[in-house]
């Protein structure tokens, strides 16, 4: 039987630097790798939504970007990678977890990511999981009028970072009757006081250039694909979701109805099962 736990967090020295990772369940199931969007650790990804998936045979995988949790940081505004980097980083977790093909999930900003690994890196990708993300085509939806980002906190003061952590995942949320201040609260309090440098996680990953595919783009991509949108995002409302699955041959739409750009526990008893459901072959 599956342990669905986790078996600790781990350093690798992963294409130069190190990277944190920690998985969860059997490494003979198949490998789901979860790619955090920007500024976010792996805490994002909640451990018990790691511990369902495992719970329902398969091996889970979550880590820490660059400039995130307890992997390598650059100075604040210097980082010294660039986004392919932050890309073939996915592929060096696989490597050190000895996970030829996996099925990877990638959030928001790392959408992208998806995309490179999925036209570039076919051979590495047994399925395809946009959450939260877009095409980026210009004449999708704007963000919606009522989104108010935070100023930007006091970094020396750790209260006041972790308010605006909680601020931003409020209005990142989009009204949504399933944010839980309290444990978002918590969940940031543990990010920030776990952190190398948090100064460079609010930072970093929004001084990088986007990169692209180098053979095509989301139409090149083959492997099945699920794209996961909440119906309430505001940074990038559902037709962005709708879009990109049209973009992609085969892609399905999971509609997360009450979630923003996140993903609240509420829908955990869609997406869970969706996941188990895509991600029923390969990846090992």
């Amino acid at each position: 039987m599956t342990s669905p736990h986790s078996h600790g967090e781990h350093l690798f020295g992963i294409n130069g630097v190190e990277l944190c990772t920690e998985t969860f369940g059997n490494r003979a199931d198949p490998a789901i790798v979860l790619v955090a969007g920007a500024a976010a650790s792996m805490l994002w990804w909640d451990a018990d939504l790691c511990e369902q998936l495992a719970a329902h045979g398969r091996f889970v995988v979550r880590y820490d970007h660059r400039d995130t949790g307890r992997s390598t940081c650059c100075p604040p505004g210097r980082p010294s990678y660039t986004y392919t980097d932050l890309v073939l980083d996915v592929l060096g977790v696989q490597d050190a977890l000895g996970i030829g093909s996996a099925h990877v999930v990638c959030q928001s900003m790392f959408g992208g990511a998806g995309l490179v690994l999925g036209v570039d890196h076919p051979d590495r990708v047994a399925s395809l999981t946009f959450v939260s993300t877009s095409t980026g085509a210009d004449d999708l939806p704007p963000p919606s009028s009522d989104l108010a980002v935070p100023a930007e906190p006091d970094v020396s003061d750790a209260a006041a970072v972790v308010d605006y952590v909680v601020a931003g995942a409020r209005a990142y949320a989009g009204g949504s009757p399933y944010f839980d201040e309290t444990a978002v609260r918590a969940l940031a309090a543990h990010d920030v006081a776990r952190a190398r440098n948090y100064a460079s996680t609010l930072v970093n990953h929004f001084a990088i250039e986007h990169d692209r595919p180098t053979r095509g783009g989301f139409g090149d991509i083959v492997a099945p694909t699920l794209v996961v949108h909440g119906d309430h995002d505001p940074l990038l409302p559902l037709p962005h979701g709708e879009a990109l699955r049209d973009a992609i041959p085969g892609a399905q739409l999971l509609v997360l109805k009450g979630a923003g750009h996140d993903l609240p526990r509420p829908v955990w008893d869609d997406l869970v099962p969706a996941l188990v459901r895509h991600t029923q072959e390969g990846g090992s």
